[in-house]
């Protein structure tokens, strides 16, 4: 601003004073505080990538190289009740539950791996054309994100391509993408190595609300991009949300004041045409 003043002096006086109380309009999604309800015990050797939870338990993806796995996990204890591993080339993400099955991404290795919830039995796997890093079920398709700002929309049967959205804030691009949670009707994001989820219209692909959650990392986790804030799980019957990290020692049933979490859709956040 300075610059410009020096040019257009003698006059810069006046333009200051414009420029100053010249409104600035945005956009921008508000920033939403979360409420911590309870804390549960979490494995912190759980390199979590994905989270589901249905019928009393927690389903989780965990990842790297030679430590991947499936697990079904007791809420309450923190207990692994039965564990699936993966592959040593396979590195485990996100988790869904469409269809009654579970639906488990890889990351670079284009495989998405089905199980049975009930003994996570393999029951086949399916191709995906991108990088795996989040997934959840939305309307009958399986919503994928792959680190960018784009959301992708799939035929779970088959993995067909049924659309994409690009993910935006005040008009900008939201990338890096992470683990995605189904939440009345909107898709929940975590983005990697921020300390906030992204509530996001998937019909347009604005981001609606921010969750700030910085306030939940445990002070025993280090403050880097690796043991970063991912996974999110929501149950439908109930409205209850619960959110980890990877490595944390604890998971958070939360809450955020003045946002519904039941089923019905989030009323005057978005709106527009599905993809």
């Amino acid at each position: 601003m300075s610059w410009i003043i020096k040019r257009l002096a003698p006059g810069g006086a006046a333009i200051w004073a414009f420029l100053i109380f010249l409104p600035v309009l945005s956009d921008a999604a508000p920033v939403l505080p979360v409420v911590v309800k309870a804390r549960l015990p979490h494995d912190p050797s759980a390199f979590t990538q994905g989270l589901v939870y249905r019928d009393g338990v927690f389903y989780e993806s965990t990842g790297l190289y030679g430590r991947s796995s499936l697990r079904r996990v007791d809420p309450a204890t923190g207990q692994v009740l039965a564990r699936r591993e993966l592959p040593r080339e396979l590195f485990g993400e996100g988790l869904a539950l469409s269809g009654g099955s579970l639906y488990q991404l890889t990351w670079r290795e284009g495989r998405v791996l089905l199980a049975d919830p009930s003994d996570l039995s393999p029951r086949g796997e399916l191709a995906l054309p991108t990088e795996g890093w989040g997934a959840c079920a939305l309307d009958g398709r399986l919503v994928v994100s792959d680190g960018s700002d784009q959301l992708f929309f799939y035929d779970p049967k088959t993995m067909a391509a049924l659309g994409s959205v690009a993910v935006t804030d005040d008009g900008r691009p939201v990338s890096r993408l992470n683990e995605l949670e189904t939440v009345a009707g909107r898709i929940w994001a975590n983005v990697w190595g921020d300390n906030r989820i992204a509530v996001i219209d998937p019909a347009t692909g604005r981001v609606a609300a921010w969750l700030d959650c910085s306030g939940l990392r445990p002070g025993t986790v280090a403050v880097d991009f690796v043991n970063v804030l991912n996974g999110i799980a929501h149950d439908p019957a109930t409205g209850r949300v619960w959110v980890t990290g990877k490595r944390w020692p604890e998971l958070y049933e939360i809450a955020v004041p003045g946002l519904p979490t039941g089923g019905a859709p989030l009323s005057g956040l978005g709106g527009g045409a599905k993809p």
